[in-house]
């Protein structure tokens, strides 16, 4: 796949209405009941209209000003049992992509959601930084962090714990009462300086009745995975830290 950035649609540029290319891609599938089709075919329609929103929301990002400059160079306990400063988690790249996980001392155990979201990281930490650094933080002493990945079964994510520094209260990993909280942060450095790029705003306060707070497009397969079924996500059922093993 090449490397070359996605081209946003120009004003100039004009798209084929989507119900027209539902029409084009829409074929039966075998013994369909009378009906599927015509709702089938609505639904694509759809969902080609959420592919195009879902990319000028993409472009819409990659077009924001530069944000605020980061006032310290925060230092992390890293996994060599020594100290790395956020600017030198970007290694050679020029972006820094950081997940804070709610897995603080006062946590028995992580929390599943972000466990669910960091085992299909872990999975593509590779992949990822090829085009970004990528960083996983938390309170907790890397050494608790690493023994539950380990559990786990990851094997690439890279683990920082923000102990001793501001870098949580600072990036929305604390509530107001110090609990930590999920945060997911890009960072860019431009001319020697790092600054704020990007960073998660969904809440509590912005979700919608019936739903548990989440941001979008949703990271976790899960979830979308779910979506596609008849049950959808079911917001009653969370993720298990444990399972039996395998047969």
């Amino acid at each position: 796949m090449s490397d070359t950035l996605e081209r946003p649609v120009t004003q100039t540029e004009t798209l084929k209405p989507a119900a027209e290319l539902a029409a084009l891609e829409s074929r039966p599938w075998p013994n369909e009941p009378t009906g599927y089709r015509a709702a089938r075919e609505a639904l694509l329609a759809e969902e080609i209209e959420l592919r195009r929103h879902i990319a000028r929301v993409a472009a819409m990002r990659r077009q924001l000003p530069v944000g605020g400059e980061v006032r310290q160079d925060y230092a992390f306990e890293d996994d060599q049992g020594g100290q790395t400063r956020l600017s030198e988690m970007f290694g050679p790249h020029d972006t820094l992509i950081t997940y804070f996980w709610m897995y603080g001392p006062q946590r028995a155990r992580p929390c599943p959601m972000c466990t669910n979201l960091l085992g299909p990281v872990d999975g593509n930490a590779r992949d990822i930084e090829q085009k970004a650094a990528l960083a996983i933080i938390a309170l907790s002493p890397v050494a608790r962090q690493l023994a539950f990945a380990r559990e786990r079964g990851w094997t690439a994510l890279r683990f920082y714990s923000s102990a001793g520094n501001d870098f949580a209260r600072d990036y929305r990993g604390l509530m107001e009462d110090g609990t930590d909280t999920a945060s997911l942060n890009v960072f860019v450095r431009r001319d020697g300086r790092v600054h704020h790029f990007w960073g998660g705003e969904m809440g509590f306060e912005s979700t919608d009745p019936g739903q548990d707070p989440r941001g979008a497009p949703d990271l976790a397969p899960l979830w979308n995975l779910l979506d596609l079924t008849p049950r959808g996500r079911d917001p009653d059922w969370y993720p298990s830290l444990d399972y039996p093993p395998a047969e």
